[in-house]
């Protein structure tokens, strides 16, 4: 009897287990300190020193923060507000991050957000202070380890009492540009993360060769007017993060530079100066744990042969580096992007580099001197998402391996001596945008079959100066497209009216007849249109767009006749005909595809799209190479 009655007190505790389980959590909770009523005040006194202007924002996904602070109802906490993070213990306010919150004022020493003299992190980061000199009450913020004004309008001298901020550890002030540093001797001593590009930057003499005792874990001094490598640097063992980009540094990288913080660099960014070299001949790069090496536009003409295996993005374009890629870069099997580009290397292309298939997303190869056939590049579960190949001497037909490349976005294969059909087989990549086979051998009929020109999410064709006789298929989606010099006949195809996005339409030089579509002043987004030195005939259509071309556009068809023209026609020229077209919401188009209209038009003004494509590339790559770092340094 006595087990039983054990048995049920058993069992009504574990009914009342939860019961004391919530109690116990209702009065953890009802403990938890609220924010400090002088703590909110001086929030909302600084919300009221601003106005809040979508123009303020740098970012198009930026929202204003502050403008949901408020104290009323359940908002009245302000450690529930956006952007706002407490003190689980004291309730106060130790973290404020208002970056791309739509900003628009002046900062002044006596703002009200200096009485928040708890905060230990503060992101103010791409908003628009008009050009105001970073206040130096900045200074009552004594625990502040983290401060980023970057991309903010400041502008003038930055205050000397910021050094007073001795736990500062990692201070962002780049993209001001009208920001000057005058001296690095004074800075927290604490501070291991700055950026500062682009300022104007004085102190870098070798007078200041110990203008600094901090050790730098994270630097950035791009555009910053430098003339040579600053001499501080040779203080630096514990540098992973260095970017001296876009300057005026002129000559050979010193062994003194390459051995500084040799163990711990992981991202290394001289891009945008005038380098030649490095000082000594070496076979490979000094720093083990590289993983983000951008040289571009320089003047190098020789590197060590190949970047140590921790590499993931290696950027050598734009210089004049010469000689046959080794065989040896196939060990780099974590490589993610590679970009040779604009050198003048020769040779054949390693057999090995379909090693990459697993790990590498951009090759970009373009405007070099690489010849023979076009190796078997993607392997199966390729990851490859861009290929430029263009301006080279690549020669034979395409490698059917390419049809391993599903996640390929952009295939630029243009100006090389490749002869082959028109790659049909291609429409089954899903991703592709981007299809370029401008200047080579291509013959037959283009769309045969048509699968290719089904794809969704295809937008830039350009097939011109090929052999190609005939074309066939419908089109849907395209915004750039391009059929210039070839051997096309026949009348223009009507379909070519369903291209409703279509921004840019070349068809000049060619042997097509018939008469000009009207179907084609639907296309209300044409911005550049070219059907000239052909065998057209009859009344150029007018309306919409065709009212905007000029006569360059028509010129070389005999059989042509009225505006923009000086041949009349002999029948007064038709009315334009009703558009049957639905107008559409083009917002969620412009906004999904911007990467895209960037591509666009640098096409169209004669810019290499490898070159726009990688800068993106790279740019991601150091935002997260930073904010990962800053992410850990705050843990």
């Amino acid at each position: 009897m006595a087990s039983f009655l054990c048995y049920l007190m058993s069992i009504r505790l574990l009914f009342l287990l939860p019961l004391f389980h919530a109690i116990a959590t209702d009065c953890f909770a009802s403990r938890q300190p609220l924010c400090h009523d002088d703590e909110s005040s001086a929030l909302l006194q600084f919300k009221e020193s601003f106005v809040m202007s979508k123009n303020a924002c740098i970012d198009p996904s930026g929202y204003p923060k502050i403008a949901s602070w408020k104290l009323e109802g359940m908002d009245r906490d302000c450690c529930s507000w956006d952007g706002v993070e407490c003190d689980d213990d004291t309730g106060h306010v130790i973290g404020l991050d208002v970056s791309n919150s739509c900003l628009y004022g002046s900062m002044v020493s006596n703002s009200s957000l200096f009485r928040l003299v708890q905060l230990q992190r503060l992101n103010l980061a791409h908003n628009n202070f008009n050009f105001s000199q970073i206040p130096s009450g900045f200074s009552h913020l004594s625990s502040l380890t983290y401060l980023n004004l970057s991309n903010s309008s400041f502008s003038d001298q930055i205050p000397p009492k910021i050094s007073e901020l001795s736990k500062l550890s990692s201070l962002d002030l780049s993209y001001n540009f009208m920001l000057h540093l005058r001296s690095l001797k004074g800075l927290v001593q604490e501070l291991n993360q700055l950026e500062s590009s682009p300022s104007h930057l004085s102190f870098l003499t070798k007078s200041n060769y110990n203008a600094s005792e901090n050790k730098f874990e994270v630097l950035g001094l791009a555009s910053c007017n430098l003339t040579h490598f600053p001499d501080f640097l040779h203080n630096q063992d514990q540098l992973q993060w260095l970017d001296l980009s876009y300057n005026n540094i002129h000559g050979q990288i010193p062994k003194w530079v390459w051995n500084t913080s040799k163990e711990t660099l992981m991202f290394v960014n001289f891009s945008h100066n005038f380098l030649t070299g490095f000082d000594q001949h070496l076979f490979n790069y000094p720093w083990p744990q590289l993983q983000i090496l951008d040289l571009r536009f320089n003047k190098l003409q020789a590197l060590p042969q190949i970047p140590p295996p921790s590499t993931l993005v290696y950027l050598v374009a734009h210089n004049m580096l010469q000689g046959e890629i080794s065989p040896l870069i196939c060990n780099l099997s974590s490589l993610y992007s590679l970009d040779l580009s604009n050198n003048k290397f020769r040779g054949i292309l390693p057999h090995c580099l379909s090693n990459f298939s697993s790990s590498l997303s951009v090759l970009n190869l373009q405007g070099n001197n690489f010849h023979g056939m076009i190796p078997q590049l993607c392997a199966k579960g390729s990851r490859m998402k861009m290929i430029d190949l263009s301006q080279n001497q690549f020669e034979g037909i395409l490698p059917r391996s390419l049809s391993n490349c599903r996640m390929l976005e952009i295939l630029n294969l243009g100006s090389n001596r490749l002869t082959d059909v028109f790659p049909s087989w291609l429409g089954i990549l899903p991703e592709l945008r981007v299809l370029i086979l401008r200047q080579n051998g291509f013959y037959g009929i283009i769309g045969n079959p048509t699968a290719i020109f089904s794809s969704p999410k295809l937008r830039i064709v350009d097939l011109s100066a090929n052999e190609f006789m005939e074309f066939i298929g419908d089109l849907n989606g395209f915004q750039l497209l391009n059929l210039s010099n070839n051997n096309l006949t026949g009348h223009i195809p009507l379909s070519l009216g369903n291209l409703t996005t279509l921004e840019s339409l070349d068809l000049s030089q060619n042997k097509l007849s018939g008469q000009i579509p009207w179907q084609l002043t639907q296309l209300t987004f044409l911005g550049s249109f070219n059907i000239s030195h052909n065998q057209l005939i009859g009344p150029i259509p007018h309306g919409k767009q065709f009212d905007t071309f000029e006569n360059s556009s028509f010129v070389g068809n005999p059989g042509l006749c009225g505006n923009p023209l000086s041949k009349k026609c002999g029948n007064p020229e038709p009315s334009p005909l009703p558009s049957s077209i639905i107008e559409e919401d083009q917002d969620s188009w412009f906004h999904i595809e911007f990467d895209w209209k960037i591509i666009l038009m640098g096409y169209g003004s004669g810019l290499v799209i490898g070159v726009v494509v990688g800068n993106i590339v790279i740019e991601k790559k150091q935002h997260w190479f930073v904010r990962t770092r800053k992410r850990q340094h705050k843990r």
